[in-house]
C-alpha cells in the first residue's frame, strides 16, 4: 500500500494505531481501479472471443492415435491441439467452444451435442522376438500379465486400459519422447502401439520386436468426433475426411501385417507420438 501511495505521490490511506481507512483520494482510486480491472477482463474476452469464431476449428481429443489421422487430412482451418482431454470434460469444452471438434470414446447425444461415428483404434504389444513362441502372431492381456513395459505417460485413456487389464504387470512411464525411445531402442522391454501410430515419421526396420495385436474386447475403442449440432454444416468436409482416412487404415494394416507374417522377424515400429 505504501508502495502505491509513493508512485501516485499521493495519500490514498488514514492510518492510526488501531485502524485504517481510505481517505476520499483512496476512495476515487479504489473506483478507478474497477474499472481498470473490469477494462482488461473486457479486453482479455474480446481477444479469446475473437479467437473462437475467427474461423479456426480447434480439435481435440482424450488419446494421441485419433490426432495422427486429423494431423495426416487437417486443411488450414483446423487447429489441432495435443494436449489430451479428460472424457468427462468433453460437453462443457464444447459448448463454452474452446473446441469445435472433439474425439471421444464414448458417443454424446445431448439436445445441444452429436457424434459421428469415425473408426477403431486396436492395441498392439512389440515384444522381443527371441522370447516370442514361434509362428505367435496375436495375444491377449491375460497372456502379458507380470511383464514389464515401458511406456510414453501421456496417451490418454489407453494408460487406464493397460493399468486395469494386465495383471501383475509393471509400467515404466517415461514423460520425455527421446528418453522413451533410447530405452525402446536398446533394450528388450515391450511396448505398446495402435493400428494408427504407423502414421508417425518414424517407420524404421526393427529384428528383435514382433509386433502383435491384443486380441481382448477392451484393446480396441471405438472413436467418435463430437460437436455442437448448430455447427454441423461448418464441419461436414472435415469430418468427411477424418471417416476416409481412418477407412482406409484397414487396407494399410492388412499390407503391413500380411507383410510381418511373411517376414516374422521383421516389424515396423509404430511409436506413440510423431519424433
Amino acid at each position: 500500500m505504501q508502495k502505491l501511495e509513493d508512485e501516485l505521490g499521493v495519500t490514498l490511506f488514514k492510518r492510526t494505531p488501531n485502524h485504517i481507512s481510505l481517505t476520499e483520494t483512496g476512495q476515487l482510486a479504489t473506483k478507478e481501479a474497477e474499472k481498470l480491472l473490469e477494462a482488461k477482463q473486457a479486453f482479455i474476452d474480446h481477444i479469446q472471443d475473437f479467437e473462437k469464431h475467427s474461423g479456426k476449428i480447434r480439435l481435440g481429443s482424450v488419446a494421441p492415435g485419433p490426432l495422427y489421422i486429423a494431423e495426416d487430412v487437417a486443411s488450414e482451418h483446423i487447429s489441432i491441439d495435443n494436449n489430451l482431454l479428460s472424457e468427462g470434460g468433453i460437453v462443457a469444452k464444447l459448448l463454452s467452444q474452446d473446441y469445435q471438434l472433439i474425439f471421444t470414446h464414448q458417443e454424446i447425444q445431448t439436445d445441444n451435442i452429436e457424434s459421428l461415428y469415425v473408426g477403431k483404434e486396436s492395441l498392439h504389444v512389440n515384444s522381443d522376438a527371441m522370447i516370442v513362441p514361434a509362428n505367435k502372431t496375436k495375444t491377449t492381456f491375460q497372456e502379458m500379465a507380470g511383464f514389464s513395459f515401458v511406456v510414453l505417460r501421456d496417451i490418454g485413456i489407453w494408460q487406464q486400459i493397460i493399468e486395469d487389464n494386465i495383471p501383475n504387470a509393471k509400467f515404466i512411464y517415461q514423460d520425455e519422447v527421446d528418453d522413451f525411445n533410447e530405452i525402446r531402442r536398446y533394450s528388450s522391454l515391450p511396448y505398446f502401439t495402435t493400428n494408427i501410430t504407423h502414421l508417425t515419421r518414424e517407420k524404421q526396420v526393427h529384428n528383435r520386436r514382433l509386433e502383435m495385436p491384443i486380441t481382448d474386447e477392451t484393446a480396441q475403442i471405438d472413436f467418435y468426433l463430437a460437436y455442437l449440432k448448430t455447427n454441423k454444416s461448418q464441419f461436414k468436409k472435415e469430418i468427411a475426411a477424418i471417416q476416409t482416412a481412418w477407412e482406409n487404415l484397414k487396407w494399410e494394416w492388412r499390407n503391413i501385417y500380411k507383410q510381418s507374417r511373411h517376414y516374422p522377424l521383421v516389424r515396423y515400429i509404430l511409436v506413440w507420438y510423431t519424433l
